[in-house]
């Protein structure tokens, strides 16, 4: 664990000593080698239970994939933000780049934490480089009204959390994850066990986010820079499913009653986050509102509680963060030529720039969950846990992946095809930068088909 977290806390006072030539590139490949010395905690996937052992950090077959995702994602940041920061001072260069890396640095302790306390101070400390980040390096001048939003929606989940961890250290005598899942249930019958049930997924339902807690979402992506939009869709919406997963250990005998509302909450939200993208006229909230829908999939499969639901939520997460990260990085080489995010002023491009209209029609083609992706993977596990579950879901989980893969023909419909408009003469070539960018989201993506048990938590 420390071979990972000390180089990346290393990366701090390097990136304010580098000489200013030698920045972006020292960076760069500073956390490029932290990801690839990351790739080592995948060996020891087979063996169940945990590894890379000690009090306070830990890995196991269900943090390892999102631990080795969120350090793969900090050197792509920094190849993402390369063009849009370099007018700025350096000092604020610097700046943004220590941001990125406290980022990872709070969410490497967050996956790997033992002790629920810890996972919930780290938790919670993403929410500032990400605030941070949203309000000073953001677009447009909502802005500010967006981090608002973000930080009082995620704040007011998180509070009732911390008050349900309290109250089960009074009881359980331990918050150890090690020791939690051997220590005798708690027989949750009153009122008041009802509303800690409650108060434990809030937090994670927020987060996730749950269709109807999800209106900080859409503004806080469309606000924010590209490396803002790519954490935030890639890995911090998945801090929640992952808190979800550890929590519904101790909520066991609650859950098959109190689950109901949730569910058909997430049920319900695919169908019409999907259906609001289909009206969208702004590229980056098509992007963020298609993350709600996949996260209503997550969040129906975490909730069932069966081993292939909580597989194929896993598998989902993994595969949705490298497709709506590349999605987003592709917006945003869009968005650097044409200053525009409203997808009918800058389509027909495939004509300007056809390799990255490659690029676009694989990327869309991995949202809509084309065979034999990992996208499918996951959504096909959810799909038939949930159909065996109660096979009334089939109703929503169907018009759900047919309204997904509608948008998802439109988003690379309206982009790409088309007459190049008159306005859009002198637009600048794509750059290799870019196209390294993007190799590197979906080559990840592409590989997992070969060994999709890299992924799939616990259910061997």
């Amino acid at each position: 664990m420390l071979k990972v977290l000390i180089p990346t806390l290393m990366l701090i006072p390097a990136t304010w000593l580098t000489p200013k030539k030698w920045l972006w590139p020292a960076a760069l490949f500073h956390s490029l080698t932290i990801a690839l010395v990351s790739l080592a905690w995948l060996e020891n996937l087979s063996e169940t239970g945990w590894s890379s052992l000690n009090q306070l950090m830990a890995t196991d077959p269900l943090s390892t994939p999102l631990l080795v995702l969120t350090c793969w994602l900090l050197p792509l940041m920094i190849l993402a933000s390369q063009n849009h920061t370099s007018s700025e001072p350096v000092n604020r260069q610097r700046m943004y780049l220590s941001l990125l890396t406290s980022l990872q640095i709070f969410l490497i302790m967050a996956f790997g934490a033992t002790e629920l306390i810890m996972f919930y101070i780290m938790f919670e400390a993403t929410l500032i480089p990400t605030l941070i980040l949203i309000t000073r390096w953001g677009n447009q001048t909502e802005r500010l009204n967006a981090g608002t939003y973000f930080l009082f929606y995620t704040l007011a989940g998180s509070l009732p959390l911390l008050v349900a961890l309290l109250l089960l250290h009074n009881s359980a005598g331990t918050l150890s994850l090690l020791v939690l899942q051997y220590s005798t249930p708690v027989p949750l019958t009153t009122y008041a066990d009802k509303l800690w049930w409650a108060a434990c997924l809030l937090a994670f339902l927020v987060k996730m986010p749950l269709y109807g807690a999800h209106l900080w979402l859409p503004k806080a992506h469309v606000e924010a820079p590209v490396a803002g939009s790519m954490i935030l869709a890639a890995v911090l919406l998945k801090l929640g499913g992952y808190g979800m997963m550890r929590m519904m250990v101790m909520l066991e005998p609650l859950t098959k009653q109190l689950s109901y509302p949730f569910i058909i909450f997430a049920l319900w939200g695919i169908v019409m986050t999907g259906s609001i993208c289909l009206r969208q006229t702004d590229l980056k909230s098509l992007i963020a509102y298609s993350s709600v829908s996949h996260m209503g999939l997550v969040v129906g499969g975490i909730l069932i509680q069966t081993p292939w639901g909580f597989t194929g939520a896993l598998i989902l997460m993994i595969a949705h963060g490298l497709t709506s990260s590349a999605l987003f990085c592709l917006a945003n080489t869009n968005y650097e030529r044409t200053h525009s995010r409203t997808m009918v002023l800058a389509r027909g491009l495939q004509i300007a720039l056809p390799l990255m209209a490659t690029w676009w029609f694989i990327a869309s083609l991995a949202n809509l969950a084309l065979p034999p992706l990992p996208n499918l993977m996951g959504e096909l596990m959810i799909i038939v846990s949930l159909f065996n579950w109660s096979w009334f879901t089939l109703l929503l989980t169907g018009a759900g992946t047919l309204i997904t893969a509608s948008y998802s023909l439109y988003m690379f419909l309206m982009t790409q095809r088309g007459p190049l408009p008159a306005h859009m003469t002198a637009l600048t070539p794509s750059h290799s930068r870019e196209h390294l960018l993007i190799t590197l989201h979906l080559l990840p993506l592409l590989l997992l088909i070969f060994k999709p048990e890299l992924i799939w938590g616990w259910a061997f």
